[in-house]
């Protein structure tokens, strides 16, 4: 069950916590903290892997409007796990996402709020000198090409018109022989604007400390909860705060979906790729003067599920995990699909089909077209940066019955996200020892940075053109804010094993709940047993390999 606000009122009802969301705090604080960065916006696309790419778009005035990694990265998981007609969404396995879309919120509050502020300063020391800020914003913009250019004479002359630029502020301010309100206006149009950006400044950096305290407060284990002002309607006309309330609700009972999608090579979206599978397959034979009792797959399955969910209570005290044991739904994709649908129907409440259909699915859709049943045990470790699933599916085709234990592995979260903020420092000759360097600090708000931020400020109140003057993040679909930015798993040793040494517990288990229920109704289970000895021999060196592709 999700954590739900009570809505049989307009106050904050009890927190529930989520089932099974221990230990997966370490992977959503990393993806929450990416809402706090000030990071450049294409660092994002370090954390692509092979599947998901995420597109950056630029902007027509890039340069002046770009956002930064947490502005764009804010507005793109907002609008793409909150917005009205959004598309379905990929279940999380091993973070929960509604904590990251709040840490989103609540970083897109602050800025707001600093961005208010600036507003202020903008219309009483730009605005009113309007030619002066348009000035001063050109020798800004001169600057900064001149500064990006390769040629030093062309850098340095940029740094000259800046410096020459002021020096004719100063001139004008203190030397102009004229005298009356119209000079006046002249002197502080040229005035004002330098005043308004030592404030802008002052705001800028407050809001960046805080921004950043956050970021790093989320990667050291806790920090501050997120702060998001009318998130729960107190009145019956907050129409905003109930449809955010209901928006966040929506997005929990999703992510307890237990419909999950097949994308070819890409594996089931949000388990990660298919690495190994083994295959129990026999003829059904009976006992020797005996005849076999009618049993159908959902027989064999609920045994299984029963063994599985004893996993943890082995011989020896070792600390083996406790398994999430569930019953899947698994409906296919296509490869290239930019988009999934989840089914409807009366079978379907709050995004969980219901047991009943479970069981006919189990039973009946085993071959052809349709949805397919999977029994799976799922290991959420390493604070949710590995989630290892094996899937455990039964089918019986005339007098075959055939076990399948396939294993899903989805890698830690991009080491992008567990960065910690660093200050900025620059390394200068020392004066003395000229052949000695050493690292100075640097202001946190630079000149352009504050300029950036002041020109945004109005237009944050509308983001579309903002998107438009900067550019934005379009997110990879299918999106799910856990297995686009998984990392690679194998290349971690520890992981590697956890993920090899998971499998053979599991599949003897599924074997010994076979072959039990196999016995019960005077099946022969002398080939099922043969059978299962050999998997057990090869299941304790297992490879990894990519078993969603097919060689053919």
């Amino acid at each position: 069950m999700g954590a739900e606000v009570a809505i049989d009122g307009f106050g904050p009802g009890a927190q529930i916590p989520l089932q099974g969301s221990e230990g997966r705090t370490g992977a959503t604080h990393a993806l929450a903290s990416a809402a706090y960065r000030d990071s450049p916006l294409k660092t994002i696309q370090e954390a692509d892997n092979e599947l998901y790419k995420t597109v950056v778009k630029p902007g027509k005035w890039e340069k002046l409007f770009r956002p930064d990694l947490g502005e764009a990265f804010s507005r793109a998981v907002q609008v793409r796990m909150l917005g009205g007609a959004r598309k379905a969404l990929i279940q999380s396995f091993g973070a929960e996402p509604q904590p990251v879309v709040e840490h989103c919120l609540a970083a897109t509050h602050l800025r707001r709020q600093r961005d208010t502020k600036l507003t202020l300063i903008t219309l009483i020391c730009g605005v009113l000198f309007l030619p002066g800020l348009l000035l001063w914003l050109g020798v800004v913009q001169l600057r900064r090409i001149a500064a990006g250019s390769e040629n030093k004479r062309t850098s340095a002359l940029g740094t000259a018109v800046l410096w020459a630029a002021g020096l004719f502020g100063v001139l004008v301010l203190v030397k102009l022989p004229f005298d009356g309100l119209l000079m006046n206006y002249l002197r502080a149009m040229l005035i004002a604007p330098v005043v308004g950006w030592f404030l802008a400044r002052r705001v800028c950096e407050r809001t960046a400390v805080d921004l950043r305290e956050r970021w790093t407060a989320l990667l050291s284990g806790g920090g501050i909860g997120p702060h998001i002002p009318k998130s729960v309607p107190t009145d019956p006309n907050e129409k905003g705060a109930e449809e955010l309330r209901r928006n966040l609700e929506k997005l929990s009972a999703e992510q307890q979906s237990n419909i999950v999608f097949y994308a070819g090579t890409k594996g089931i979206l949000g388990l990660g790729t298919r690495w190994g599978s083994w295959t129990l397959a026999e003829e059904l034979v009976p006992k020797e003067g005996k005849e076999i009792h009618p049993f159908r797959a959902w027989d064999v399955v609920r045994r299984i599920h029963e063994q599985l969910t004893l996993l943890e209570r082995g011989s020896l005290k070792t600390g083996f995990p406790k398994p999430t044991v569930k019953h899947w739904i698994v409906s296919p994709v296509g490869e290239g699909a930019d988009e999934v649908t989840r089914p409807e129907g009366d079978d379907i409440v709050h995004y969980q089909v219901k047991p009943h259909e479970i069981q006919r699915i189990c039973n009946d859709q085993q071959f052809g077209a349709g949805n397919r049943h999977y029994l799976g045990v799922q290991f959420t470790l390493w604070d949710g940066n590995l989630v290892l699933t094996m899937m455990v599916t039964v089918t019986s085709l005339l007098h075959t019955l055939r076990i399948e234990v396939t294993g899903h592995a989805l890698g830690p979260v991009h080491g992008l996200f567990t960065t910690k903020p660093k200050a900025k420092t620059k390394e200068v000759s020392k004066t003395v020892r000229f052949w000695e360097t050493k690292e100075i600090q640097q202001p946190l708000m630079e000149a352009d940075e504050v300029v950036r931020l002041a020109v945004r400020a109005p237009l944050t109140w509308y983001p579309p053109v903002l998107d438009f003057l900067g550019g934005k993040m379009v997110l990879p679909e299918p999106f799910g804010l856990r297995h686009v930015w998984a990392g690679p798993l194998w290349k971690n040793r520890f992981m590697a094993d956890d993920a090899i040494r998971m499998a053979t517990p599991v599949l003897r288990a599924v074997h010994a709940a076979t072959i039990k229920v196999l016995d019960e109704h005077g099946v022969d289970t002398e080939r099922f047993t043969n059978r299962a000895l050999v998997l057990s021999g090869s299941v304790q060196e297992p490879g990894p390999k990519k078993a969603d592709v097919y060689d053919a």
